[in-house]
């Protein structure tokens, strides 16, 4: 029985109408600020359509609002919110305005940055219209599942969250397989919240206890690293698991959560950064001392610090139109370069001891196009988009980023077939394992991260598999029937 009100339309018309805004943009770019606009409107569209029409193309096994977790819905919102619709500040900074307000007494008149600006605008439209393809593409509407979980869930959940965060804490530890602990740890912190939502949809106070103390205590923790990241990432796993069952007090809850996590956060994370950082203080006495400027309503710092975060770090597309300016005026395209650097990457340095410095290799074109200079401490890596143009420019744009949507369904979809569906499947192992999907990277980070994930999902599915905790179903079971929580 099908769970959503509507069937799915065809895959062919839906993709076929997300490229209309992309298409008009292009035909007005002779004024960059109406073709920039018409670009920046077009991600809403695409949202639009793609997850609130009547003609969105989602799985069926379960109503929309339990499966918000999945590609089309968590990694859309935030890589092509991120990527597309955070430009708006460096936009209107750059027309004169600052929190919308004019502060330039000197007329607009276009330049060559506005029409930089526009294209990168246009390039990111076609880039989130890209990867809402690959993922659309790969979408199953009944989502096959090969196991099952012969544990009570919620059983199971709080035994995974103090195992991986031991085996986190311990590979962390360990260089060669270092790298293993940040999935491991994501998925102590997923469980933990999701054994804290499910306690309080079934009014069970030990749940609550135990999900409610370790997910605080690692939020707490992610306020001493100086990192605003960390802390968002706490907020977004917690509300999008509690929409589903408390939508009026999250939607409630949503404006002022985005103020705080946009105007106070970065002032927040850059004096623990400032201070704790460089030694002076402690992380505890760097992070109450954020607080105590943070209640003393510090508010000209707090604003400074915003606009800055606004304009040039919350939105890259600054460092997009430097690389656009540069490439293929200045150098030609680099072609497969990066690609070929991205697979020999994931050679583990024990087989291959002069293998190339990843960090240094994905800054030099940062170097070399002016972004950032070899001298200073900044490590500004390229994200997916620009990676894409300055392989191939348009087409290079659209290839690496629909195959970015692709694998990303792919893993999900892999995910949910070996652990027995959506809850375990896609919110545990794929959004922890794969969390750095949600914004991306540059290629060669991105593709070690996706490798080395994939390796440690199938790890974690043998043990599993061979301790009887997962079974192979005889019959693979129809989703339509698959319920959660």
């Amino acid at each position: 029985m099908l769970t959503d009100s509507t069937q799915n339309q065809s895959k062919q018309k839906i993709l076929i109408l997300i490229y209309i805004p992309w298409i008009i943009s292009v035909v007005v770019q002779i004024d960059p600020i109406v073709s920039y606009l018409v670009a920046w409107l077009g991600s809403f569209f695409i949202f639009y359509w793609t997850l609130f029409s009547k003609q969105r193309f989602i799985p069926l096994d379960l109503p929309f609002t339990k499966q918000i977790m999945r590609p089309i819905v968590l990694v859309q919102l935030i890589f092509a919110g991120f990527m597309c619709c955070t430009s708006i500040f460096y936009f209107l900074d750059h027309l004169g305005y600052e929190y919308f307000n004019k502060i330039s007494y000197l007329p607009f008149k276009v330049n060559e940055q506005t029409y930089a600006i526009a294209k990168c605008q246009r390039l990111s439209l076609l880039a989130h219209a890209a990867l809402v393809t690959g993922m659309i593409v790969q979408i199953k509407q009944f989502p096959v599942i090969k196991h099952k979980l012969n544990l009570n869930l919620d059983f199971f959940l709080i035994w995974l969250c103090v195992v991986s965060y031991i085996l986190g804490g311990v590979t962390s530890r360990i260089s060669s397989i270092h790298q293993f602990s940040y999935g491991l740890i994501n998925i102590s912190i997923t469980c933990s919240a999701l054994v804290l939502v499910r306690g309080l949809v079934q009014r069970k106070t030990g749940y609550m206890i135990f999900g409610g103390g370790l997910f605080v205590f690692n939020f707490l923790a992610s306020t001493l690293t100086g990192y605003k990241e960390s802390i968002i990432i706490n907020v977004i796993i917690i509300s999008f698991l509690l929409y589903p069952y408390y939508k009026r007090v999250i939607l409630t809850l949503a404006i002022p959560t985005v103020y705080i996590l946009l105007y106070i956060l970065p002032t927040f994370a850059n004096i623990v950064r400032s201070q704790s950082w460089s030694g002076q203080k402690s992380a505890a006495q760097a992070r109450q001392e954020a607080f105590d400027a943070l209640l003393n309503n510090e508010a000209p710092v707090i604003q400074e610090t915003n606009w800055t975060f606004l304009t040039n770090r919350l939105s890259e597309i600054s460092m997009f139109t430097t690389f656009v300016k540069h490439i293929p005026k200045e150098r030609g395209y680099y072609g497969l370069e990066i690609a070929k650097n991205s697979v020999l990457a994931i050679i583990p340095r024990a087989l291959w001891p002069g293998k190339f410095v990843t960090e240094t290799v994905s800054m030099e074109r940062v170097y070399e196009a002016g972004v950032a200079y070899q001298t200073s401490t900044v490590s500004a890596k390229t994200r997916p988009v620009v990676d894409g143009y300055v392989s191939a420019g348009l087409i290079g744009v659209f290839i690496s980023i629909f195959l970015y949507g692709w694998i990303t369904q792919w893993m999900c979809n892999k995910a949910e077939e070996l652990f027995g569906g959506y809850e375990l499947g896609c919110i545990v192992m794929f959004n922890a394992i794969f969390q750095n999907l949600w914004r991306g990277n540059n290629f060669e980070f991105l593709v070690n991260n996706i490798f080395y994930g994939y390796l440690a999902m199938m790890a974690i599915f043998w043990i599993l598999k061979r301790s009887n905790t997962l079974t192979e179903l005889n019959v693979y079971k129809s989703t339509a029937d698959h319920s959660s929580i």
